[in-house]
Parts: structure tokens; sequence; C-alpha cells
């Protein structure tokens, strides 16, 4: 079997994971994707700042640029993304499935593990 090319760079794989992990005891939501910084001044001011694995990201199509919570920009997953996410999910190596059970059950892919827990 030929090896598979990875479908985020190393870069990427490094950004998701720290936004995807948990903070303070809360999961985050895929849905809110992930908050960029803005530009403050200049000629760029008010634009989003878009880190180099975020505009890979977007070259390919995996994300998009829009509105997110407290009026920040965000980049969202698309279908695409959201598929290549749950690639990414399905291999243990790149995300670990205990500390991102929170995006394997919002992906869909471990749907049974949310009824046990109440």
């Amino acid at each position: 079997m030929a090896p598979r090319t990875p479908l985020f760079t190393t870069a990427e794989r490094n950004l998701l994971r720290a936004e995807l992990m948990v903070r303070f005891g809360q999961p985050p939501n895929l849905a809110d994707g992930i908050t960029l910084r803005t530009w403050h001044s200049g000629p760029q001011a008010g634009t989003p700042k878009i880190p180099k694995a975020v505009s890979s990201m977007l070259e390919r199509g995996l994300v998009e640029i829009g509105p997110g919570i407290y009026g920040r920009p965000c980049a969202r997953f698309t279908a695409i993304g959201l598929e290549a996410l749950r690639a990414l999910a399905n291999d243990r190596r790149a995300l670990d499935p205990e500390c991102y059970a929170h995006v394997r059950r919002e992906l869909g892919m471990d749907a049974g593990d949310s009824a046990g827990a109440e």
C-alpha cells in the first residue's frame, strides 16, 4: 500500500493541536473557528493577521475567513476541511483520542461517548 500524502503540513498540525486543545477546562467549539488577531494600525488596520499555517489551509480550500465571536475574524473549516480534520483525528499520533475527544465527538466520530457522560 502506497503511503498517503499528509492532508495537513507539520505547521498546520501544530497550529490545530494548539487551537483545539482544552483550555481552562473548556473545550473549543469547531463552529467558532480559529480566532485570528487583527492589525491595529498601518495600512492593513482592521484586517486579519493570517498566520502562514492558516494561509496555506486557506489556499487549499480547507478553511475560509469570516466574522467570528466578539467581532474578531476567524478561520472556519469548510466541508473539505472538516473531512481532512476527520482524517487527522483518525490518526492517533496526530490527535490523541483522549486529549481531543471533544473534537472527535463534534466530528461525529465518537457519538456514543457523549451519552454516557451524563
